[in-house]
């Protein structure tokens, strides 16, 4: 009697010592998020992530689009947006990133969503004790890789149904063996040996098989979990976001409940408290008796955990961009124009987010604008910043530039194109496609913004500029902004009634060229491509040649034979 009292004593004790050394962790855990949330506000994310990870990302406005207009994958990466959104995500869960990702995708063109989206914003910056409360009940969903939250959800409708009797009997076996082992110490440590050998095969087998629909469950109750704890907090400036957590949740609290075994999904890696809730679930087999007990309500719960997940993803992500702001040298609140007049946007001082010290410009574009200019002097670049500004002003409702007001728009580029090496297509044949799609896209009713980098760079000289001429002459119309960048100067005299030229230029020395990257009105006059052969040494014999015949061509219009 007195031994089992003595292993009772020393279990005691270790469950003692586990407890508060447990509580010791989360509570430095805690403060240690909280010193790390207010380090990093303002400042730039330092987590990168790899393609996978992003394509996953994408996954939830995918499922999502629901037949609205969004960045196509040619626009998206023509303009480098995963940088763009890496800079943004300054999100504490999966919910927020994804949304984020979602926002930068699906531009609105509701001004009452905009403004929302600014109120919150402004109130998360200006109110760090409510930020990091919100902040702080984030974390609990966490960052979480591999599938989406929206795959995890669709995951659950994919899981087939099981009988739990195998699994009562290994839990049954785990009780009787403890038993055993307090009333005949003996006796009982074989019996725990057989049923730690027996229900942790079973467990582990088990676990290969449904391990990542068991994956998505605890992702789903770290949803839940923190819906509960914001859903409990009394801010009234978020009130109907809050309310809508808590009602929702509600909903799904037998889920939370039921799903009491799997508490190691509310723990971080590396939690004392995770590791031991693991070894637990493993010799009583509870998560797997809880999963299937609660696997029919979850099915029947989708719209619900969407809801939950899209609030906390809405939180997350405006707080992101509250974030960014801070970090930004300046902003604007964008202004929109109605839709019913001609499409257009005037902008002051616009800088390209991912350049260190750029260059600001400004324009007024109520048409065509064309853009010519030398190699490197910034056409490309401030093309791209136009497309990048109008999507960030339509998704986080803020510019990069002192003044913004333009027309809504959908945003479609064709700029960095390449080979398509699987579907054995040429460049001129991609090129000429992806064309076609933003011609297609202007004959519907919402203006567009495209951009146009190059045209029809992929064929001869002739028909480039017969067919880019006519190309960009059709998409002169008073519902787009069309904004190209050549360096077929033919263009600038030939689409000269349809479109306003601009240029950027460079000023050649005898050692160095040197770009402002400013933009300056009218068509570009200066060359240097053959003054660059000279300035990285070039024979002097084939600069003098190329020169020759580039100013007898200019006076005669016919090449020279060599």
């Amino acid at each position: 009697m007195q031994e089992q009292y003595l292993w009772m004593f020393i279990c005691g004790i270790v469950a003692i010592l586990l407890a508060v050394s447990a509580v010791r962790e989360r509570t430095g855990r805690k403060r240690r998020q909280v010193e790390a949330l207010r380090n990093s506000w303002g400042q730039i994310p330092e987590q990168e992530y790899t393609s996978e990870e992003l394509k996953s990302i994408s996954h939830y406005v995918r499922n999502h689009q629901n037949g609205r207009f969004m960045i196509d994958d040619i626009t998206w990466n023509d303009l480098d947006m995963e940088r763009i959104f890496m800079l943004l995500n300054h999100t504490c869960s999966s919910c927020g990133e994804e949304y984020l990702y979602a926002m930068l995708r699906l531009p609105e063109f509701q001004s009452e969503i905009l403004d929302e989206r600014e109120r919150l914003i402004e109130f998360f910056r200006q109110h760090p004790s409510e930020r990091e409360t919100v902040q702080k009940g984030l974390l609990q969903v966490g960052k979480i890789h591999g599938l989406s939250i929206s795959d995890y959800i669709l995951a659950l409708s994919e899981i087939p149904i099981r009988s739990r009797a195998r699994y009562f009997f290994c839990f049954l076996l785990a009780i009787a063996s403890v038993i055993c082992l307090i009333v005949k110490p003996a006796a009982g440590v074989g019996l725990l040996v057989a049923a730690v050998i027996i229900n942790i095969s079973v467990h582990t087998m088990e676990s290969n098989k449904i391990e990542v629909y068991l994956k998505c469950l605890r992702c789903l109750i770290r949803v839940l979990h923190a819906s509960e704890k914001l859903g409990k907090e009394k801010i009234p400036e978020l009130n109907q976001y809050l309310e809508r957590l808590k009602s929702n949740e509600k909903k799904l609290h037998g889920v939370r409940k039921k799903s009491v075994t799997l508490v190691s999904a509310k723990a971080v890696e590396g939690d004392i408290m995770s590791v031991l809730y693991s070894y637990i679930n493993s010799f009583f087999m509870l998560d797997f008796i809880q999963f299937y007990s609660i696997l029919k309500i979850l099915r029947e719960s989708q719209e619900e955990l969407e809801v939950l997940t899209a609030g906390l993803g809405m939180l997350d992500a405006m707080i992101a961009v509250a974030s960014y702001r801070e970090y930004l040298p300046y902003y604007c609140v964008p202004r929109f124009a109605d839709e019913k007049h001609a499409a257009f946007m005037d902008v002051e001082n616009l800088y390209h987010p991912l350049i260190a010290n750029p260059v600001a410009n400004s324009i007024r574009a109520d048409g065509g604008i064309l853009v010519t200019g030398s190699n490197a002097s910034g056409k490309s670049t401030f093309l791209k910043n136009v497309a990048i500004n109008m999507i960030l002003a339509q998704t986080i409702h803020t510019s990069l530039s002192s003044s913004y007001r333009a027309t809504m728009c959908k945003v479609m580029t064709s700029m960095a194109l390449h080979d398509d090496l699987q579907s054995g297509e040429s460049y001129y044949i991609v090129e000429i496609k992806s064309l076609k799609r933003i011609l297609e896209e202007t004959a519907k009713e919402v203006p567009v913004l495209c951009i146009v980098d190059e045209v029809l760079r992929g064929t001869n000289t002739i028909e480039r500029i017969s067919a880019s001429s006519q190309v960009l002459a059709h998409l002169r119309n008073p519902k787009v902004i069309c904004f190209a960048a050549t360096h077929d100067i033919e263009l600038s005299y030939m689409l000269e009634r349809l479109y306003t030229n601009y240029h950027f230029e460079e000023e050649i020395t005898e050692h160095d060229v040197r770009f402002n990257y400013l933009l300056k009105e009218g068509r570009a006059t200066s060359r240097n491509a053959i003054a660059l052969l000279e300035l990285v040494g070039y024979d002097q014999e084939i600069v003098r040649a190329a020169r020759n015949l580039a100013q007898q061509f200019e006076s005669t219009g016919i090449w020279g034979e060599l």
